[in-house]
């Protein structure tokens, strides 16, 4: 997406930075900027796609997960975590949140390297790409995460109003609920019951659509006999 393309004006100043780290670490190393206000389609800016294959208007991975829920996350900063892509690149990733004037979280900068060939070739660089442990549980609570709480509720009240003004269906709670989901949302304490709030709905329900849309996927992802 270009500059005179890009909607939020708070972000294009970002662009020289992004541009100027790709061409300086090279082809390896992909830089992705999010627009975390369209949850959706954030990804508004990648330099050396070719690293994970990042598109413009995709959504985000691992903001979340590796993020947002991450011990290791200061002063809007995670650095190098890493993950390994389907097709087996070890990808060495930094990220940092964007706030806007007023203290708002509307983006995130990613820095991703392919290190698959350093790692396979190279002991001496192990303590360079050496993956710090990994200190996440399932059903981390954002209130013991400092300065996370207003991002995460922030992201969920961005997520639910992509329905925009209309009535909401059960598709539509369906649709928002299994986005969600796909993102790693309800891995967060009490998750479900904030989702219930903000939609209008009961706890019991958010899990019984939770139940439903797993359901729906698993039997869809089981082979044809």
């Amino acid at each position: 997406m270009t500059r005179e393309k890009m909607k939020n004006d708070e972000l294009k100043r970002f662009l020289p930075i992004v541009k100027m780290i790709g061409q300086t670490f090279g082809k390896n190393c992909e830089v992705v900027l999010h627009d975390l206000t369209m949850p959706k389609s954030s990804v508004v800016f990648v330099m050396n796609n070719h690293v994970t294959g990042r598109q413009d208007g995709q959504s985000f991975d691992h903001l979340i997960t590796e993020v947002l829920l991450s011990p290791s996350l200061q002063n809007d900063q995670r650095c190098n975590y890493t993950f390994t892509l389907e097709n087996g690149k070890k990808i060495k990733s930094s990220t940092v949140l964007i706030r806007n004037h007023a203290d708002r979280v509307i983006g995130a900068l990613c820095i991703n390297i392919d290190i698959t060939a350093i790692e396979a070739s190279m002991d001496m660089l192990y303590n360079f790409i050496k993956p710090e442990a990994n200190l996440f549980e399932s059903g981390v609570d954002i209130e013991d995460i400092s300065g996370v709480s207003d991002v995460f509720n922030d992201l969920l009240d961005r997520i639910i109003s992509m329905s925009g003004e209309k009535r909401i269906t059960k598709k539509d709670r369906l649709n928002l609920i299994e986005f969600m989901d796909t993102k790693g949302v309800f891995l967060v304490k009490g998750a479900v019951e904030k989702v219930a709030e903000k939609m209008g709905i009961s706890a019991v329900t958010v899990y019984g659509y939770l139940d439903e849309i797993r359901r729906k996927n698993t039997q869809e992802s089981r082979p044809q006999l």
